[in-house]
Formats: C-alpha cells, structure tokens, sequence
C-alpha cells in the first residue's frame, strides 16, 4: 500500500465525432479507424478505496469523413476528408476501487482532462477548398472507466476501459461563408474509446505484497 506509485500504459483508441447540424441534411459519415495510445502514470494513493490519478500520455487516431452529393463538389474526391489526430492527452482522474479479493480488485474512473491536437491545422490560412480540414488546437473532456487491478508478484497489471468525451466545438469554420464542408455543421464533438494496460509499481515494490 505505498503512498506514491508510478508506471506506464500501452492501448488502442477508436474516436468518432458528434455532429450537429444547422439544417435538415443527410448526415455526414464518419469511418473510424484504431489508434494507439502510450504514456505515464503517476498515482496517490488517499486512502484503501480512493487513488489520484495523473495519467499524461499521447493518442493517435484516424477518422475519415464522407459527406452527402453536394452540388457544390466538383468530383468525387471532394466527398471525403481524413482527419487526422495526434493529441497530448492530459487526464486528472479519481479511481474508486472495491474491496481486494485476493490479487484481484476492480474499480472504476472519473475525471477531467485536456488535449492538445498536433495535427489540427489551426493555424493553417488554407481549408477545404485546399484539402485541408481545420480543427481546434485544444479540448477539454469528461473520462468515465472501469477496469480490474491484478497484484502480480513485481508489479500491478491493470487493463481498463475509458469513454473520452469533448465538451468542446472543435471544427473551425472555412473561410468562405456556405462552405459545403463546415457551411452546414453547428458543432462538432470528438467522443472516443480507449482500452489501456497499464503496469504499475510502488516506491518499493514489496509494499504491493
């Protein structure tokens, strides 16, 4: 039971994207692709039921967009825009767990984090009309978890299950007013799901015994 422990995750990420729109279109498609996700953990134990996490990592992900058969397009190339994601993913968790049962013990997350788009082209002067689709540079979300923490003899094994929600419109609108690729999107929310394995050791691993 040490106050401080570390390690690090490995995992897999899809994200999809919540659309709403301004008018009454057929809606847009998004075609999801699996991601990767790595990064750091550093926990502090409050007390046998309640953990602080910080969970500093980076995702990649793909999503393909295919829009309806506007008039405005001129071949069929136009249709389609990948999106591409790398984020500096920065989560601020608590994880409640259950009793122990022997070397098993599930538990559950919470929390808030932000995100740093890489990839997002924000300060790109060219749009759709260059092939270039612009997103915001910063998010903040919502996580919400469960997994399992197995206590193995050198360190904890713990696979869980995230749900990453944006709380924030990250599309940024083309320069030309009626775009048919942004003219018609109100807002446009990132949503995704993770799986991590994460391992994790105490300060002195025979305190996980």
């Amino acid at each position: 039971k040490p106050r401080l422990s570390y390690g690090y995750y490995l995992g897999l990420n899809s994200y999809d994207f919540n659309i709403d729109y301004k008018s009454n279109l057929k809606d847009i498609q998004v075609i999801k692709s699996t991601g990767f996700n790595v990064g750091l953990v550093g926990n502090i134990r409050i007390n046998d039921f309640f953990d602080l996490r910080l969970e500093p990592g980076l995702y990649y992900s793909k999503r393909d967009l295919i829009y309806p058969e506007f008039s405005q397009f001129n071949n069929q190339d136009d249709r389609f825009r990948e999106v591409k994601s790398t984020y500096i993913h920065l989560p601020l968790l608590i994880k409640i767990s259950a009793e122990r049962i022997n070397n098993f013990r599930p538990f559950i997350l919470a929390g808030i984090s932000t995100d740093f788009n890489l990839s997002s082209n924000h300060k790109n002067t060219d749009d759709n009309f260059s092939n270039v689709f612009r997103t915001q540079k910063q998010n903040i979300n919502y996580e919400l978890g469960l997994g399992f923490d197995f206590y193995l003899f050198y360190f904890k094994f713990s696979p869980s299950l995230r749900g990453i929600f944006s709380l924030q419109n990250e599309i940024i609108p083309d320069n030309t007013e009626g775009s048919p690729w942004t003219g018609h999107i109100s807002k446009m929310f990132s949503r995704g799901f993770a799986i991590n394995f994460t391992f994790e050791w105490g300060l002195r691993s025979k305190n996980f015994s």
